[in-house]
């Protein structure tokens, strides 16, 4: 159902550098720019992606409280290093890697450069 979401950054070279750098090694890649320079990231064209983009209106972006983006990967090995990476890139530490629901749901959490909280998970639903 989720096509993207967008994430707001004052400082857009900053934001991609550190999005850059935490996919490396995943299969998450820049898919293509917006004319008006918002970077989209994801798996391949027609899945979910994040749009790492200034403001249209111009004012400062800001994150919300509650808030939050989850990317599923399908390994807890990527997540720990995802997770590891991001802090190492300067993002804040929101819950280290872990099972939230045993053999349901692992996932890690921090906030990006600009305050955006994301989830790195992997979900067993079964079926």
């Amino acid at each position: 159902m989720i096509a993207y979401t967008m994430l707001g950054t004052n400082d857009k070279d900053k934001a991609v550098e550190f999005y850059d750098k935490l996919f490396e090694g995943t299969d998450v890649k820049k898919l293509f720019q917006t004319p008006l320079g918002g970077q989209f990231y994801g798996k391949k064209p027609g899945q979910p992606m994040i749009c790492i983009t200034n403001p249209y209106d111009g004012n400062d972006a800001c994150f919300g409280n509650g808030t939050m983006v989850a990317l599923s990967f399908d390994d807890t090995d990527q997540i720990d290093a995802l997770h590891a990476k991001a802090l190492e890139l300067g993002a804040a530490d929101e819950g280290e890697p872990g099972w939230r629901a045993p053999d349901v749901f692992y996932g890690a959490y921090f906030r990006d450069l600009d305050g955006n909280k994301l989830c790195v998970c992997k979900m067993n639903m079964g079926g």
